[in-house]
């Protein structure tokens, strides 16, 4: 195990060892507090352009499960068809791993995938770091390599284009209520919750124009990076709500861009939400979810038309967690109510939805 070193925009350096693929990186670089859950994360495309650190400090005990494909071409353990995450920065790596639907270790799955890992970071101070700072750029270096890659850059950068699907897939062709669904970097849990509640779904690139489409409802899918990068998608979502009175659901980035749409602002989070453990509360009761984030923007909830509301608030910072129409069918879900991995308290949002499309 060879020795890096991670390098942060302000200078601070942690010391550590490799034990994914060996090569140099740049990114952003986040913190993550679940306590499971990294094959779905590091393969969850809204980590695209980061290193991402885990603060549960026993990682790769679990191994990874086999890369397997369904019928309707979904990956069956994952949430894509690939890692996406840049790098994954960890306190203590297990490679003997145990558990029934392990096909490997996460440091072959990182070598086979050409993605760095580290282990032996103190990832409590790194997070401590991250926080009092803010999230910041940085660089994974191997100590008897010289710093030959230059810095990355995140803000700005759409990485939405880079990770939607670039032609028009169907799922349940001719089933159901017709879905399109804005492919801005979908978790493929999005794709399987919508095709378990009987519909059929339209996956278009993110920035397709579907309102020439015909449909039953829009999904406005997750993804990564900086909302303002999707002038696009945008300019489409605009369109179809001063149009059209059809049912729309966002997730993630699919809230704030529908957010924006309707005339809000958005703004960067100082080290953003991710985590199993977010707790939200659906505004006006006094009903509070347990959700899965992985987002660094949010809406500015004093900046939506007066005709939308808030929907949910994160009860840690007050930040706004979801929108909707006080008169249209259209509602959006800052959190991932899909979860995977994570918790399901909120997989009624989905349920909303079908029901919409069918009133």
């Amino acid at each position: 195990m060879r020795n890096v070193t991670l390098v942060l925009d302000d200078g601070t350096k942690f010391y550590g060892k490799s034990f994914g693929y060996e090569k140099p990186v740049a990114g952003e670089v986040v913190f993550n507090t679940a306590m499971t859950g990294y094959p779905e994360s590091l393969t969850d495309p809204s980590y695209a352009g980061q290193l991402m650190t885990l603060t549960y400090p026993l990682v790769g005990n679990y191994g990874v499960p086999p890369f397997t494909v369904e019928e309707n071409r979904l990956a069956t353990f994952m949430e894509s068809d690939r890692i996406y995450a840049s790098a994954i920065i960890v306190s203590d790596y297990i490679n003997s791993y145990s558990h029934w639907n392990a096909a490997e270790s996460l440091a072959d799955w990182l070598r086979r995938e050409r993605v760095p890992g580290i282990t032996g970071i103190d990832t409590r101070e790194l997070t401590k770091v991250l926080r009092e700072h803010g999230v910041m750029m940085g660089k994974i270096l191997f100590d008897d390599e010289p710093d030959n890659i230059p810095a990355a850059q995140y803000e700005g950068v759409n990485y939405v284009a880079q990770v939607s699907c670039k032609e028009i897939i169907r799922y349940n062709d001719g089933v159901g209520k017709k879905v399109v669904l804005v492919d801005c970097g979908v978790k493929h849990n999005i794709i399987r919750c919508l095709l378990r509640r009987g519909v059929e779904v339209i996956r278009v690139p993110w920035d397709y124009n579907f309102n020439e489409l015909e449909f039953d409802g829009l999904f406005l899918a997750n993804g990564p990076g900086d909302p303002d990068t999707c002038s696009a998608a945008v300019d489409n979502i605009r369109r179809f709500i001063t149009s059209s009175d059809k049912p729309c659901m966002g997730i993630c980035m699919g809230n704030q861009l529908l957010s924006k749409a309707a005339g809000a602002t958005i703004y960067k989070l100082k080290y953003g939400h991710r985590s199993h453990n977010q707790p939200v509360r659906m505004v006006g009761t006094n009903k509070c979810f347990i959700t899965s984030q992985n987002h660094g923007y949010a809406v500015d909830s004093k900046s939506l038309p007066a005709d939308w509301e808030p929907y949910f608030i994160n009860m840690n910072d007050g930040s706004n967690e979801g929108v909707r129409h006080k008169s249209k069918p259209w509602f959006s879900a800052q959190f991932h109510p899909e979860a995977c991995s994570g918790p399901v308290d909120t997989e009624f949002l989905f349920d909303d939805f079908v029901k919409l499309l069918n009133f």
